[in-house]
């Protein structure tokens, strides 16, 4: 059997008005999240893990060569937490911490979603505190809630006020 590497992306999805987008976890019941994902191996990056789990999850495209490409910001932002005992099994034994890198990635209103049903069944676009109010996981909440910090559109639209 193959481990899950505990270190992992949240990457918080979001419009230009801050809605965000949150998905339903198909393997708990109400589990609703950004895009997260853990490395595929040692030497992948958290920038590339971001991308691949975005497009994996969602269909939405920041690859290199893609239209939101240049969307993936790097919050350098990183949370330690303890992971969820349900999970215990998916890492090596006495595995008990994940490492979790964050991501911003906007996107146009409307943006289409493909979720990926083994691991999504439904998805919703939220203004950024609700969102945080819907989030399962405390750290997703609180990245939902950090989001005006590290948009640059609110950053240009305030600066005239």
């Amino acid at each position: 059997m193959s481990f899950k590497i505990p270190e992992s992306v949240l990457v918080v999805i979001y419009t230009p008005a801050l809605d965000v987008l949150l998905i339903k976890r198909a393997d708990a019941d109400d589990y609703w999240q950004s895009v997260t994902g853990s490395k595929d191996a040692l030497n992948e990056s958290f920038e590339q893990t971001a991308r691949r789990e975005v497009w994996e999850e969602t269909g939405i495209d920041c690859r290199p060569g893609a239209m939101f490409e240049a969307n993936l910001r790097d919050w350098q932002l990183e949370n330690i937490y303890e992971i969820y005992p349900r999970w215990h099994h998916r890492y090596a034994p006495g595995v008990i911490s994940n490492t979790e890198h964050l991501f911003g990635l906007e996107v146009p209103q409307a943006t289409p979603v493909r979720l990926s049903p083994r691991e999504h069944t439904a998805y919703q676009w939220l203004p950024h505190t609700e969102a945080a109010d819907r989030c399962f996981s405390p750290s997703n909440a609180e990245a939902c809630l950090m989001l005006p910090r590290f948009t640059p559109t609110l950053k240009r639209v305030g600066a005239n006020a």
